[in-house]
């Protein structure tokens, strides 16, 4: 399995190649995939447009560990809603009837940003960043299941944490892009993953079962413990 270094996105030690596709079997009927099914194209019918919303998930779950990946605008963003983050196996991937929403944070099963800047969250949405409109631009993705974080990065920019939620040190959660515009074209570009050391699995359990961080002073365990179950 291949080693390496980041050369941008979140400055961590090493991770490993995680080389996950678009999902043929779980997307929606208007997105289409190429060969390699590392680019997924949007509503490319030239006699029919746009009908509402599509979606597509890679096609591995995200388990426990440090997830990296990163999503490339093949073409400028445009239309209602360009989107990419994480969802459930439960996750929408589709809308018809002409209904153009921003799918990815629709409902609690899934974790998105939108082209325009906002993140989305069980319907609802918060301003997070400038809105992107460039061709080539490339978003990291950076799921964090150890401390249940989701953080985007705009060309190896870090543009602070989008999530922080406790379902999201779950796993079992899944790479998604969506679009509501014509030919819309969205790559998938480097992938990586680490897994989490039994430590970090251990402190992650005990503050979980904490109510607040002053509790972790009470235990009877070394202070360098201690500091990784107060930041866990």
């Amino acid at each position: 399995m291949e080693i390496f270094k980041y050369q941008r996105g979140p400055i961590l030690s090493e991770f490993y190649a995680n080389n996950w596709v678009w999902d043929y079997q779980n997307k929606s009927s208007d997105v289409h995939l190429s060969n390699d099914k590392k680019s997924a194209y949007f509503y490319t019918d030239p006699v029919d447009l746009s009908t509402g919303t599509a979606g597509v998930r890679g096609n591995k779950a995200l388990n426990d560990g440090e997830h990296y990946w990163e999503i490339v605008f093949l073409e400028p963003p445009c239309g209602t809603s360009v989107m990419m983050g994480v969802g459930t196996e439960n996750s929408k991937l589709q809308t018809n009837n002409y209904k153009y929403v921003n799918l990815i944070g629709i409902d609690q099963e899934s974790w998105g940003l939108s082209y325009k800047g906002r993140i989305y969250h069980n319907g609802e949405s918060w301003k997070y960043c400038d809105p992107i409109y460039d061709e080539g631009t490339i978003i990291g993705c950076h799921l964090n299941t150890y401390l249940g974080t989701l953080t985007f990065y705009r060309n190896g920019v870090n543009m602070g944490v989008a999530f922080y939620d406790r379902r999201l040190q779950q796993g079992q959660l899944y790479p998604i892009v969506s679009s509501t515009a014509t030919e819309t074209e969205l790559g998938i570009g480097r992938s990586y993953c680490r897994r989490i050391s039994l430590r970090e699995k251990c402190c992650s359990i005990i503050r979980n079962n904490l109510s607040c961080n002053d509790m972790v002073d009470t235990l009877p365990l070394p202070n360098i413990v201690k500091s990784q179950i107060k930041m866990a």
